[in-house]
């Protein structure tokens, strides 16, 4: 199956196709984030489960397209892409403003019928959790600073104009997208959902995470790891071994 037709190749990056592997991870990249970030995850988890990256609009090979800076809308665009590669269990990953939208997805998915065999959440507070933030209404300075506050993007970046140019766009699309995501009550989740985060990270506390148990029926998990909002750059490994295990139970 190369599930790269119309749309969703546009939407779907595989680094590692595994068309065998009996399970499949998707990822939603962070904001400003993009698929690549996800590679080594992918690389990880190649024979064990086909790994599928999204790729926001307005950025690298997407840049030329205007980006969407509403969840919902994103949800609803990354769900219809999806729907081709539907056909094997299906963890969802998502770092940062990627966790609102794979929650979202999620829930999507559920209402048609198919529901994930979890839910993977990183460095995000809750639904139900929403902080009133304004990073997206600050000027081009404003923005760079909160972003380099983060460390987790590349410092060669701020560096190049050329280059900032080129991303600032896409930040700000998706900052916007994150900071005014407002959780609409549902069903709860039917997927378990494992929450991880960096137990100094400014963008969301042990207690914002914890009240991810409130969004689902089933399993709950929560696992700190030293570090800020970037913990992942460092214990992606860990976060790795804890999706591994839930594509290859015992």
């Amino acid at each position: 199956m190369t599930g790269n037709d119309g749309d969703n190749g546009l939407w779907v990056r595989r680094f590692h196709p595994s068309d065998n592997a009996p399970y499949q991870v998707v990822c939603f990249p962070h904001a400003g984030g993009s698929a690549s970030y996800f590679f080594p995850v992918s690389k990880a988890l190649t024979g064990t489960a086909d790994v599928l990256a999204i790729q926001y609009p307005g950025r690298q090979d997407r840049r030329t397209e205007k980006g969407i800076d509403s969840i919902t809308e994103l949800a609803d665009a990354v769900t219809g892409a999806l729907r081709p590669w539907l056909t094997r269990p299906t963890v969802l990953f998502g770092h940062s403003m990627g966790a609102s939208l794979g929650y979202e997805v999620a829930r999507r998915l559920e209402q048609e019928g198919t529901v994930p065999l979890a839910l993977f959440v990183s460095g995000r507070v809750a639904p139900c959790r929403a902080r009133d933030e304004t990073v997206h209404l600050r000027d081009d300075a404003g923005l760079i600073d909160a972003v380099k506050a983060l460390s987790g993007t590349d410092p060669q970046i701020f560096g190049d104009e050329e280059l900032l140019r080129m991303v600032l766009p896409a930040l700000r699309t998706d900052y916007t997208a994150a900071e005014t995501y407002r959780y609409e009550a549902g069903p709860l989740l039917k997927a378990p959902i494992h929450a991880h985060l960096g137990d100094s990270d400014p963008k969301a506390s042990i207690d914002e995470v914890s009240d991810w148990e409130k969004h689902t029926n089933g399993e709950f998990t929560l696992r700190t790891y030293p570090g800020g909002h970037f913990y992942l750059n460092t214990h992606a490994p860990k976060v790795i071994e804890a999706i591994a295990k839930v594509v290859t139970p015992a």
